[in-house]
């Protein structure tokens, strides 16, 4: 079988007012994450798929993200067969801090990749 390499894009590369959908469990997101970003766990992505297919309903790309990029990868996948918009942020939030892009926590704490 023939597969098409999976759509992906460095963290220094996503628009600013891009859609990232972040897929790391509860503990990974309240340590820092993206500043408006969807939080969908992997663990809970299938049950709340319509959130996603409702953020990308006016067609906009969703940027997919978790700690190093395998469990995004993962989703990407799944999204690009459901017809949706999606690339892999190459990296995840490992390289999204190491290209000094901003993360926020909801507490103010200072923010951290886990």
């Amino acid at each position: 079988m023939n597969f098409a390499p999976l759509p992906a894009v460095d963290a220094a590369a996503v628009p600013a007012d891009g859609l990232v959908v972040d897929v790391r469990e509860a503990d990974e997101w309240t340590a820092g994450h993206v500043d408006g970003a969807l939080h969908v766990p992997m663990s809970d992505f299938v049950a709340r798929f319509g959130e996603v297919t409702e953020a990308v309903a006016d067609g906009r790309r969703a940027y997919v993200m978790c700690r190093v990029g395998g469990r995004s990868a993962q989703v990407t996948q799944y999204l690009v067969q459901q017809g949706i918009d999606a690339v892999n942020i190459s990296g995840g939030m490992l390289a999204w801090e190491g290209a000094g892009r901003p993360m926020v926590t909801e507490t103010g704490d200072p923010a951290f990749v886990l």
